[in-house]
């Protein structure tokens, strides 16, 4: 068998097994590249050295860029304002909001990053707009699909047609390219949403919607009984508690007020220091009213109150959660009361619950019984994992949601403005630059290395680099040259134009059952070829493939976005053909027609 006829069927074989979607995508991709070393297409040099690949490289930064911005809040901030701005019961202007804002996201990060962090948002705003949230998520995913080309790092795609521009000895597509394209095909995405998206969508509620954590603290605040009294007071320089001992304090004087814990200033730990110092704070249980008259005359900076959610009990740096005692716990028969500290000595105990009710002084804890915990963010992540506790909901997830704007959050914002300041300039490769930032963000500790392994979406990264040898394979044996051959034959003689449309169908059939970003480089070296034979430039065929492989609106596999909506929006497998149709007769119009206008053949 020819090295050709070997490619030929390895293609066919892979993308059968892309299309049954019963293996695993990365087990395909591997078997693929290994069949081709074993066939003798291509050295095990070859078959290995997509996995080294700069745009491998780059495209696995961007996961850990985006899993920085969702940590700190940023994405929740942005969730937050999206709700802010929609208005009450204005499903024009809340589609409008929604599609730009995860079209700008899906230019800066992937597109799957950009769903997955407004999913959520998108899902309460709709509860909370008394809109149904199938006729906001499919619009979500799909104006992703058109943000994606608005800038170079939208998507692998981008990546890789830039890196085969650079490999053919031309100049890749610049940072800002993308939007020539981009913004005209975001713009009318969001035109045909507009208006057909209510007819064309169904109006479903899934039952498996993710959790609300917005208002958890008020909710928190409110269940426990707390909400007429946690406060946090801090300490100032000309308070007479500066210097004494926390047994010390008179505040358990008044029947108004109890003092519940006193915690150092810098770290907002339990104090460990034998007096209070400046700037330390008080957690004060009592009447608004009695605690306003405790911080005036011991001179304590009154905070917010309890109830609000960016309160002292809820804030970038300490945070509250529920657990519950299990069966066989080791705390089962101790005492437990408010105003105790753990034994970790990082949390104070505020709440003590059996069936809603707070335990009396001196019962013991039972199995099935709840805890109101409050401590700094990191001790509750560190301490809850203890197997004598079961978290009701994970404090990461509950802050990621409910503190907008969190700890790191400027820091994460600047490195990703330094991140496309790099990009738009060309001062270094893009692998360079979203290495930089991603090992700056490990660096300033906005991640941690395992967070930075754990954001990698190993899937995309595995498979981007498997296919590779395959796009080598198809150049190196002659078969990308016979398939441009055959395309060039059939449409060629009607002009490059009829060959984009001929190249469109191509592209975007078979972006319906397999990845894009496979699909892309699949095609790149028939397009290279194709431009070859028919001696013209091949940045617009280049940029057509790209538009063709965003182009995956008729089934929920063609895209891990189109999958993520499907849950949450209660969408069937034939919901996606309705609304992608016009979507990719939108799309064919770019690619075929404005590309050419905007880039020369």
């Amino acid at each position: 068998m020819s090295a050709i006829e070997s490619t030929a069927l390895i293609t066919a074989i892979t993308i059968a097994l892309f299309a049954w979607n019963r293996l695993p995508v990365i087990v395909v991709a591997l078997g693929a590249a290994l069949a081709l070393w074993a066939a003798g297409v291509v050295t095990l040099e070859q078959a290995l050295a997509g996995f080294g690949d700069r745009a491998v490289m780059f495209i696995a930064s961007l996961f850990i860029v985006s899993a920085a911005l969702e940590k700190t809040g940023v994405t929740a901030w942005a969730g937050q304002l999206l709700i802010a701005k929609a208005g009450e019961n204005r499903r024009a202007r809340l589609l409008i909001i929604i599609m730009t804002a995860v079209g700008c996201l899906s230019a800066l990060i992937s597109g799957g990053g950009a769903v997955a962090a407004l999913i959520p948002v998108v899902v309460m705003a709709a509860i909370r707009l008394r809109q149904s949230p199938s006729q906001l998520l499919m619009p979500l995913a799909f104006a992703a699909h058109a943000g994606s080309n608005l800038l170079l790092t939208g998507a692998p795609k981008n990546i890789l047609v830039s890196e085969a521009l650079e490999d053919a000895g031309l100049k890749g597509f610049a940072f800002a390219e993308f939007a020539l394209v981009g913004l005209p095909l975001l713009a009318g995405t969001m035109a045909i949403i507009l208006i057909l998206g209510r007819r064309l969508l169904p109006e479903k509620t899934s039952a498996r919607l993710p959790a609300d954590f917005s208002r958890h603290a008020q909710t928190l605040v409110e269940h426990y009984g707390l909400s007429d009294g946690v406060f946090r007071l801090r300490v100032r320089a000309t308070s007479p508690y500066v210097g004494r001992s926390p047994a010390d304090l008179d505040i358990a004087d008044s029947p108004r007020l109890a003092l519940m814990a006193v915690q150092a200033g810098a770290s907002g730990l339990p104090l460990r220091a034998p007096t209070i110092a400046t700037g330390d704070y008080l957690l004060v249980k009592g009447e608004a009213e009695a605690v306003a008259n405790l911080a005036a005359e011991k001179h304590l900076a009154l905070r917010e109150s309890g109830t609000e959610p960016d309160s002292g009990l809820f804030n970038r740096r300490s945070g509250l959660a529920e657990v519950v005692i299990p069966p066989r716990s080791a705390l089962i028969g101790r005492i437990m009361f408010p105003g105790m500290i753990t034994d970790s000595g990082d949390l104070v105990v505020l709440a003590v619950q059996r069936a809603g009710v707070d335990l009396e002084p001196g019962d013991t804890v039972q199995a099935g019984d709840t805890l109101l915990l409050e401590g700094s963010w990191e001790a509750l992540d560190l301490n809850l994992e203890d197997p004598d506790v079961l978290v009701v909901n994970s404090p990461d997830l509950v802050r990621r949601q409910a503190v907008p704007m969190g700890a790191g959050a400027g820091v994460a914002v600047t490195v990703l403005a330094g991140l496309v300041i790099l990009l738009a300039t060309g001062i270094v490769p893009p692998a360079v630059a979203g290495l930089s930032a991603a090992c700056l963000l490990i660096l300033t500790g906005i991640l941690t290395v395992e967070e930075a392994y754990r954001a990698i979406n190993w899937t995309t990264v595995i498979l981007v680099g498997a296919m590779m040898p395959l796009s080598v394979a198809m150049v190196q044996s002659g078969a990308a040259q016979r398939v441009a051959d055959h395309l060039v034959g059939l449409t060629g003689d009607a002009g490059p134009t009829v060959f984009l449309a001929g190249l469109f169908v191509l592209t975007a059939g078979l972006g319906q059952i397999m990845s894009n970003t496979a699909t892309t480089m699949l095609v790149i070296p028939i397009a290279m070829a194709s431009a070859n034979g028919m001696g013209v430039s091949p940045r617009p065929i280049l940029m057509s493939l790209c538009i063709a492989g965003a182009a995956s609106f008729l089934t929920p596999i063609a895209t891990a976005t189109n999958m993520m909506v499907m849950g949450p929006g209660g969408y069937s497998f034939t919901s996606y053909w309705k609304l992608g149709t016009p979507l990719m007769l939108w799309f064919f119009v770019m690619a075929v027609f404005y590309v050419p206008l905007v880039w020369r053949f």
